[in-house]
């Protein structure tokens, strides 16, 4: 037998029983009264990718925004400068934050712990 006759054979078998699968789910959504979801239901939302419930999401966004609120605050206390058209961290304002912190840290009046990493 030439291979194309054994294609054909299986094509048509392949055939036979996509159209006995259709014939038998359509069957069963009849009979037990079944719906089948779209598949751009199951589709991933760009909201949701995880698949929270609604009180998880809001949640988990809630906290999102606090964390930016936060990164904010901190960014805005790096002094920085602009120089050649870029933005850099001013040393100098830095130099004198720390210093300002040694004082006060002699001084005994901050109430927050300093570190130097240099």
């Amino acid at each position: 037998m030439s291979w194309l006759v054994l294609l054909a054979m299986a094509l048509g078998l392949f055939a036979v029983f996509v159209v006995l699968f259709r014939t038998f789910v359509g069957y069963m959504k009849k009979e037990q009264n079944l719906v089948i979801e779209s598949f751009h239901d199951a589709l991933i939302d760009k909201d949701n990718p995880v698949g929270l419930n609604k009180e998880e999401l809001e949640n988990l966004k809630q906290q999102q925004k606090e964390a930016q609120e936060h990164l904010r605050e901190v960014i805005a206390k790096i002094p920085v400068i602009q120089k050649d058209g870029r933005f850099q961290i001013d040393e100098e304002a830095l130099r004198q934050r720390k210093a300002a912190a040694m004082i006060n840290g002699a001084n005994g009046t901050s109430d927050t712990p300093t570190s130097d990493n240099n």
